[in-house]
């Protein structure tokens, strides 16, 4: 055993030394065929396509794939991160994906812990983020029920049950390593539509040999070109329609964000208004005469009049979930669609669609390159549609400028007056930008206000996990600061309910060496939900309670963590950020907010959508309209 775990170590030296797998395998100093475990051959699978970050929680489920992780970790070969919960380390792990761009994997035993990553899988999978998830599972001789497993007598229950949530592969037979590796690289890394990939790994086969293993039959990280339709007839056609329509706007979706200057030139080329997401904040710059800023059931003023007025809608890269496209009713006047995504599904959405698949900006620039010059034509066409978006943008910003201001109103929870969500909310978003801080929204009704007040100038400054609206996210996902190669100065924005979804963080940011801040926002109640009964029946019910928190004491409990009351007032708030900034490593402001029926509590609605006593007269519109 002794000489058997030398070997493992040399491999992992070795692999170190070189810079990686492949590496290793160039300079020949680790052997191309090698006698390993399961276990072993599994991380060499993760190495060769690139994942050397490893969130993970080892149990009995898992103990020969830790033991392996010990040794390469020990070597730096890879980096271990212990957790304590699966679900806020399958956001970490997540976000390190989604804000770094590295690839890593989560690790848990059999059973609660596996199911608990998996229930976390759901923000990677509504996202499109690639993370391989690696779970133990149950043995393969049948013996008897293993302690954890999902009971039950059909074969490969775990492997059933993710297969519902994206592309699962049970490494029943040690040589299907390299098939195992081989889906879990187009799952995770293909550059549309990725996902997580779940590998799960029988406790008996984990320790099993596999002989004579040849490394560089390991697939390497997918890595395909940029495509576009070859053909010079869609975009012929693109262009004939776009330039036929004098009201036109281009949804942005999320995956409009890898292009964001073609966006920009497109939508200049066709005086288009730039409607956005939650995701796509910072496609255009805040100020760009075209932003219109979001839209959808949510939306805002300016937003939601370009998507109800325009004849033609371009959406690029949005998969159209129901807050986005007001559960099928945000475009009641549109004649026809463009649709520029990567995934065919979302591309096909709508009816009367022209779809130009493939990669957006490859697809935008193949266009562009069509449409040529600017006509002077073209602005006289578009002017009157420009002038009239730009009249509700400015009343949009007239009415976040009353919002986000410095506002304070008498709270019945707090039994004083306190800043509104809006105004709090504002006010750390500024403070992120000056100091090129990332921003991160958590669920519920502070990522609402969120994804309307922020006033991003690119790409990547804002994460708003819409997806699956998962509450901890945010929290937990400060943890990717820990992992990544350049970390960036993170601030969570959450609830207080989100927060003590996954209060971990405390913990987590403190062992790895966090630095960053969490905000939490305390309204003593879920606000979004309290809202929606508000507006839908009347009254709130089960979303609030008399239970309060002292969330600084809480902080504070763990050694290294710096707790700061965020105050009563907007200039007690801006101090209490400048002195948890200061701080080298976590630090939690708790700062109380206004909940109630004042309009200047919150930010608003503008849309439609789908829900509760809404659904009549939503399904109603859907079912007239033709899209």
């Amino acid at each position: 055993m002794q000489a058997r775990e030398e070997e493992v170590r040399a491999r992992a030296r070795a692999i170190a030394a070189a810079g990686g797998l492949s590496a290793a395998l160039a300079a020949g100093t680790v052997p191309g065929r090698v006698d390993v475990s399961v276990s072993e051959g599994v991380v060499l699978g993760l190495m060769r396509q690139g994942v050397t970050k490893v969130f993970g929680i080892l149990g009995h489920g898992n103990t020969d794939v830790g033991e392996v992780l010990r040794i390469y970790a020990g070597e730096g070969a890879l980096r271990f991160l212990q957790c304590r919960n699966e679900v806020a380390m399958a956001h970490a792990a997540t976000a390190l994906r989604w804000i770094y761009g590295e690839t890593p994997a989560v690790v848990t035993s059999i059973g609660p812990g596996a199911l608990q990553a998996f229930a976390g899988s759901l923000a990677a999978a509504s996202n499109g983020i690639g993370v391989y998830h690696l779970y133990g599972d149950e043995t393969t001789h049948g013996e008897g029920p293993n302690m954890q497993q999902v009971p039950g007598t059909r074969q490969g229950q775990f492997g059933r049950l993710t297969d519902v949530m994206g592309p699962s592969f049970t490494l029943h037979t040690p040589e299907a390593l390299r098939e195992a590796m081989r889906r879990g690289n187009d799952a995770v890394h293909r550059p549309h539509v990725a996902g997580p990939f779940y590998l799960c790994l029988p406790i008996n086969v984990q320790p099993r040999r596999i002989e004579g293993l040849r490394l560089d039959a390991l697939p390497e990280r997918l890595a395909p070109p940029a495509t576009a339709p070859s053909e010079a007839a869609p975009y012929r056609a693109a262009s004939a329609l776009a330039l036929g329509h004098g009201r036109i706007v281009i949804k942005a979706g999320g995956g409009a964000s890898s292009a964001p200057d073609a966006v920009r030139r497109l939508a200049e080329r066709l005086g288009a208004a730039v409607v956005l997401s939650p995701k796509s904040t910072g496609v255009l710059p805040d100020a760009h005469p075209l932003n219109m800023h979001v839209g959808g059931s949510k939306g805002s003023i300016s937003g939601n009049h370009a998507m109800e007025e325009a004849s033609l809608l371009i959406a690029i890269g949005t998969r159209a979930v129901c807050q986005a496209d007001c559960s099928g009713t945000g475009y009641p006047r549109a004649e026809a669609v463009i649709n520029i995504n990567g995934d065919l599904a979302a591309a096909a959405h709508y009816n009367h669609t022209l779809m130009l698949p493939g990669d957006i900006g490859a697809v935008i620039e193949r266009w562009l390159a069509e449409l040529g010059p600017a006509r002077p034509a073209d602005a006289a066409r578009t002017a009157a549609w420009r002038e009239a978006c730009a009249e509700r943008k400015a009343a949009w910003r007239a009415f976040k400028a009353e919002r986000c201001g410095a506002v304070t109103l008498p709270d019945a929870a707090w039994g004083r007056p306190v800043l509104t969500q809006p105004s709090a909310v504002a006010a750390l978003a500024r403070f992120a930008d000056a100091r090129g801080a990332i921003k991160i929204f958590d669920a519920g009704d502070v990522q609402a206000n969120g994804f309307q007040i922020v006033e991003d100038d690119r790409p990547g400054r804002t994460i708003t996990e819409a997806g699956a609206s998962y509450m901890g996210f945010a929290a937990s996902a400060l943890l990717a600061a820990a992992a990544a190669d350049r970390p960036a100065y993170m601030i969570a924005f959450s609830g207080d309910g989100s927060f003590m979804m996954n209060p971990q963080i405390l913990v987590d940011a403190v062992l790895h060496g966090v630095r960053g801040m969490l905000v939490v926002f305390d309204n003593r109640r879920m606000g979004a939900i309290s809202s929606l009964q508000h507006a839908q029946y009347g009254p709130d019910f089960a979303t609030g309670d008399d239970v309060a928190v002292d969330y600084v004491a809480l902080a504070a409990a763990v050694r290294g963590v710096k707790a700061v009351f965020g105050g009563w007032t907007p200039e007690a708030f801006e101090a209490a950020l400048r002195e948890a900034y200061a701080h080298d490593g976590l630090s939690v402001v708790h700062v109380p907010v206004y909940w109630g029926d004042d309009p200047l509590g919150g930010m608003g609605a503008y849309g439609r959508w789908n829900v509760g006593p809404w659904c009549a007269e939503v399904e109603r519109l859907y079912a007239d309209q033709t899209l």
